[in-house]
């Protein structure tokens, strides 16, 4: 820090009490000057000499009082006065970042200017400012936090905006020109903590990095910060990407709870004055910012209720970016009072957003974007944010409360996204039927319908077909899918099945009417028994016992073919056993009727509901 010492004389104020300042000479003070609620014993000769505010105050007072005066609003107070009072005198004192602003204030007050005496102490002091002060990095930093207590005179006397414009062009200079000391995380460079595949357990100077003052500046109170990255913008010689690291440095310093998504003190005005002037900084341009910052910048915002217009901004941010966030940054909070645990709605605006972002998007644009960055295209975004709500589905369906309407209308937002697999959609939507086990008929069905079973893995499918949660219609697409799968690649045909069963599946027969049977119907459409599973776990084996038992005779090719051919009747053989089970029942009753259900995704006309049983019996063991 640089500091100048004044004067020679050896200090002589004294205390008297919290309120009384004399000086210890032999010649007794002769006037009294108060200070707010503190007096000063001092000579006037001394002071009168330097200071032409003194001189018209004693000119101008009460002969009664003449020896007296009061002075309220000297900026500085007490302190900046004695160090005046001490530059009178002659004695030492020490000039330094933290004073020098209060001593140039109460200097230009008491008005010690060079047409009163030589050498007064305003120049002394500019010289000191404009020559040690605003040439050093850390004491401009620390002379700006110390203008905010002397307003206006620091700003009239342009010491505010000379301190802006020394960080600014300190902070705009090349890299290579940095010289001078600064506070930054070491962690943040690889070769400083040996993470980098280059180390070499050899301390190599380091480059200064691009954001070297970053951490430096968060020391600002955010009116002052505010005005200094304005100042570092008009500049225009730092990017946006470091201007954005900035902010976020600055958030996480100045915001508690922060980076949890939550703020730790009860003084809200307060906070959301800063979280407005930093989404007031952020820089335009896209990409500038995490996802992931401006998600915890909208987290802010919501909690601390700041405006529609801030929030409705960091909304199109962010469905310009979503597929770079991850689950747990969309896990907002409820606002309190809501049933649910997660804000699901604000999660639903972003998904709207970036599906509206990608459909205005210029063809021209993209192919420059996926050429930059393949990851981001538009085709693969919209598999990440895919991939991204399917996680988010998971982890919301966790919530006892909440309702099948928010869980449905948020996957169905990126229903049209093509993905290769639902894996993950299978997942969240098995975790909200387990925490949900009291939904009806209807809303399983209506969940259920959200995945296609032909995108499930070997894997999903295994789990599937023993999953007692699911609607026994989705257990049978599940195993016929997974049949046809295997059977395709033994490179055969899938077995037929009754006209009925095909109506379950997606694609089924488009006949002009359905009939089907309004048990019947029900029937699918309810859990599994335990039996019913046990049958369909045998099923599944059968078709993993056959794929493997013609992928070992694969050596010879004729054995293979018949094998294989075998392996598909087999399966054919066992499914239909159990469909006739299952069906077997309902038509024993001969309760059949023509119903129009809009319900299912295939229909089937009456002749193949007529040919069921017969199928089923020329299937099913005598």
């Amino acid at each position: 820090m640089k500091f100048m010492k004044l004067g020679s004389k050896p200090d002589s104020f004294q205390t008297d009490g919290d309120n009384i300042r004399y000086v210890a000479t032999e010649l007794a003070t002769d006037i009294v000057i108060n200070i707010g609620d503190v007096k000063f014993y001092v000579h006037k000769f001394p002071l009168l000499s330097k200071s032409a505010r003194l001189q018209k105050l004693f000119a101008t007072s009460n002969d009664e009082n003449s020896d007296e005066i009061y002075i309220q609003d000297i900026p500085g107070g007490p302190a900046a006065f004695e160090i005046c009072a001490k530059f009178c005198y002659g004695m030492t004192v020490t000039l330094n970042a933290y004073n020098v602003v209060a001593a140039r204030c109460a200097a230009e007050y008491l008005e010690m200017y060079e047409t009163v005496e030589k050498g007064n102490l305003i120049y002394k002091i500019d010289v000191f400012l404009n020559s040690s002060i605003f040439r050093s990095w850390k004491d401009s930093i620390i002379v700006l936090q110390t203008t905010k207590s002397l307003l206006p005179w620091s700003e009239e006397l342009k010491v505010v905006s000379h301190c802006l414009d020394s960080i600014a062009s300190k902070a705009s200079i090349d890299t290579s020109k940095v010289e001078w000391s600064y506070t930054y995380n070491r962690k943040k460079l690889p070769l400083e903590n040996g993470n980098s595949p280059q180390w070499n357990g050899v301390r190599k100077p380091q480059m200064v990095p691009k954001d070297w003052w970053v951490e430096d500046l968060c020391e600002l109170h955010i009116d002052l910060y505010k005005r200094v990255i304005t100042t570092i913008k008009t500049k225009g010689k730092a990017s946006s990407d470091v201007i954005g690291e900035a902010l976020n440095a600055y958030a996480l310093r100045r915001l508690p709870g922060f980076t949890k998504g939550m703020i730790q003190n009860n003084d809200f005005i307060k906070y959301r004055s800063l979280v407005e002037t930093i989404l007031w900084l952020l820089p335009t341009e896209k990409g500038t910012v995490s996802c992931s910052f401006l998600l915890r910048l909208l987290r802010a915002a919501i909690l601390l209720d700041c405006g529609a217009m801030e929030r409705n901004e960091l909304t199109r941010r962010i469905g310009q970016q979503l597929p770079e966030a991850t689950v747990i940054d969309l896990l907002i909070r409820a606002p309190a009072g809501e049933a649910t645990i997660y804000d699901v709605d604000t999660v639903h605006n972003l998904v709207e957003e970036f599906v509206t972002h990608s459909s205005q998007t210029d063809p021209n644009e993209n192919e420059f974007q996926e050429s930059r960055s393949p990851k981001f295209g538009t085709d693969a975004s919209k598999v990440l944010v895919a991939k991204l709500i399917d996680g988010y589905l998971a982890e919301i369906a966790r919530d006892p409360n909440l309702p099948l309407s928010k869980f449905v209308n948020l996957a169905e937002n990126i229903a049209s996204f093509s993905r290769s697999s639902h894996d993950g959609l299978y997942r969240a939507i098995d975790m909200y039927l387990k925490e949900h086990p009291g939904i009806s008929k209807s809303e399983r069905k209506r969940i259920c319908r959200l995945m296609d079973c032909r995108k499930l893995s070997a894997e999903a499918c295994m789990h599937a077909v023993q999953n007692e949660r699911l609607p026994l219609r989705v257990v049978v697409q599940v195993l016929f899918f997974e049949q046809a799968r295997a059977t395709a690649s033994a490179g055969n045909s899938t077995a037929d099945l009754p006209g009925s069963i095909r109506a379950l599946l997606p694609g089924g027969s488009h006949g002009s009417s359905r009939s089907i049977t309004t048990n019947t119907e029900e029937d699918w459409d309810s859990v599994p028994t335990a039996e019913d599973i046990k049958a369909l776990k045998g099923e599944l084996a059968t078709l993993r016992l056959g794929i493997s038992g013609s992928d070992r005779n694969g050596n010879d090719a004729a054995k293979s073919d018949v094998e294989k051919v075998a392996a598909s009747r087999m399966k054919g053989l066992v499914m239909s056993k159990i469909f006739s089970k299952l069906w077997s029942g309902k038509e024993r009753d001969g309760d059949v009727s023509s119903s129009d259900t809009s319900e299912s995704p295939g229909s089937v006309n009456a002749e193949e509901t007529k040919s069921t049983p017969s199928r089923s019996r020329r299937h099913s063991p005598s």
